[in-house]
């Protein structure tokens, strides 16, 4: 059996990684307080899989009968899918909570990569066998695959000029081992990860020409390498109480710079290298499956909203008041938006190039944005469903005080609440709304896959409007021969 348990992935984390947070370097990291938590959660899906009542929804089985996560195995028809979104609400039921970065969701890309390898193999075809390679292999091994994409922000333009790449990642030397790499990536999850897949986000390839050339190269690297450190921020739930912030104390994914400090990547883990076009396209194609999943994570949080909402408001009766009924019913109108375009994308999907069966492109993409676009909205209208006790609530410890039980008991009990059960619950509504830990999330999930405009650009370019142009062709009887500008 090739999957993994909880222990064993702990144990797989101990190759010697620089890891740096807070001032220190970590010696142990599935111990360290601010990798523990999110270490137990990533440990937890792994023990999912051998427990009986989950074994069906998250494993599947290999053409040559190995038994696999069904997150890893590339779908081939529409039930697949639908049994990737069972594992996703499987788990993250299980988990009580919503995390991003635990694998699932990145394996979709080398799946895209699946699907380029004709086209990559006319661009070169030289390192299309490492592809199938790959995919094959973080499905028998069950590794805890990310994906390195974001650069860190410099001055572009001495990119496009040839004249420095700066802090982009590039290859800085080549031998018969493989390539050497210098530069930084910003990837979650990456320190506690096994491995990611390492690609660059330039969009326009054309703008230095072969000066470029070193920066077009996407590989697999192993997060233990040699002369990778990753460099973390601090984390937002370490040394706080618990019940005070149930979300952030559990489901805090750390963020990490790494640093390709001269790192070698042996030849059977590059995917692509020197090619400008391989570059493009893979970049365009990138998240045709990896957004399916990541959509899936803005419905939970879509729930965790609306369930918010309603137990704030059923406490006190409000339920009664038609302007509440309103206010829950965009919340409502929200969820099943974004549960349409996923359960669309999946009715509606596309048998790709490469054989695969990939969600309906246009109805996926407009979800995504859809959910996002409209997320801070609806958070916004949660708070003000929940009110003000949002903000001014003493914390637990202070509720629990002995010497005021009585006024907590007084001016906290509503109906059947106790104190102690309305705190949990504006404890767990501050954590979704209003904490540190809240307001990451929300500029996390913008940008996590891609920035606005490129969503948006992904939209456009998934649409097929010849279905409206035809229409009013028709409809004002103009020439079927006048010519459409390409844009």
């Amino acid at each position: 059996m090739a999957l993994m348990t909880g222990k064993q992935y702990r144990e797989s984390l101990n190759d010697g990684r620089e890891v740096y947070i807070d001032g220190e370097r970590v010696t142990n990291i599935a111990k360290h307080p601010s990798f523990k938590p999110i270490i137990d959660v990533k440990a937890r899906m792994y023990d999912m899989a051998y427990e009986p009542q989950y074994k069906d929804a998250l494993t599947t089985t290999l053409e040559d009968g190995e038994v696999v996560s069904r997150a890893y195995k590339a779908p081939k028809t529409k039930e697949d899918l639908t049994a990737i979104r069972t594992h996703v609400e499987t788990v993250l039921d299980d988990l009580g909570g919503v995390v991003y970065r635990v694998g699932d969701e990145t394996i979709g890309e080398m799946w895209s990569l699946y699907d380029a390898k004709d086209r990559l193999n006319e661009i070169d075809p030289t390192y299309a066998k490492n592809i199938d390679y790959h995919i094959d292999r973080v499905a028998r091994k069950d590794l805890f695959h990310v994906s390195a994409n974001t650069d860190p922000k410099g001055d572009r333009s001495k990119l496009f000029s040839g004249q420095d790449g700066g802090t982009l990642l590039h290859v800085v030397e080549e031998n018969d081992k493989g390539i050497v790499v210098t530069g930084a990536k910003f990837e979650t999850a990456a320190a506690y990860a096994n491995q990611a897949f390492v690609k660059p986000t330039i969009l326009d390839w054309n703008a230095g020409s072969e000066k470029m050339a070193p920066f077009a190269c996407g590989f697999i690297c192993d997060m233990g390498s040699p002369g990778l450190k990753h460099i973390c921020r601090t984390s937002l739930g370490t040394n706080k109480n618990e019940t005070d912030y149930p979300i952030a104390t559990k489901f805090e994914e750390i963020d990490t710079l790494l640093i390709f400090d001269n790192v070698l990547i042996p030849w059977e883990n590059v995917l692509f290298h020197r090619s400008l076009e391989s570059a493009a396209y893979i970049r365009a194609t990138v998240h045709r499956y990896s957004a399916f999943n990541y959509t899936l994570r803005m419905l939970r949080r879509a729930d965790y909203l609306l369930g918010t909402a309603l137990l704030n408001v059923e406490q006190t009766g409000l339920t009664q008041l038609q302007a509440v009924k309103e206010k829950i019913s965009q919340l409502i109108n929200y969820r099943e938006g974004i549960n349409a375009h996923l359960t669309a994308a999946v009715a509606d999907a596309e048998v790709s190039s490469g054989g695969l069966m990939m969600p309906n492109q246009s109805l996926l993409y407009t979800g995504r944005v859809f959910a996002l676009s409209n997320f801070p909205a609806m958070a916004h209208l949660t708070r003000e469903l929940v009110g003000g006790q949002l903000a001014v609530s003493p914390d637990s410890a202070t509720m629990a005080d002995p010497a005021i039980q009585g006024y907590m008991d007084k001016y906290y009990s509503v109906g059947e609440w106790s104190p102690q059960e309305r705190g949990k619950l504006l404890y767990f509504a501050r954590d979704l709304l209003n904490s540190s830990y809240a307001g990451h999330r929300t500029t996390f999930e913008l940008f996590a896959q891609s920035p606005p405009f490129a969503q948006q650009m992904a939209v456009f370019n998934n649409f097929d409007a010849e279905a409206q142009r035809e229409l009013v062709r028709k409809a004002a009887d103009l020439k079927s021969a006048v010519p459409v500008a390409s844009l």
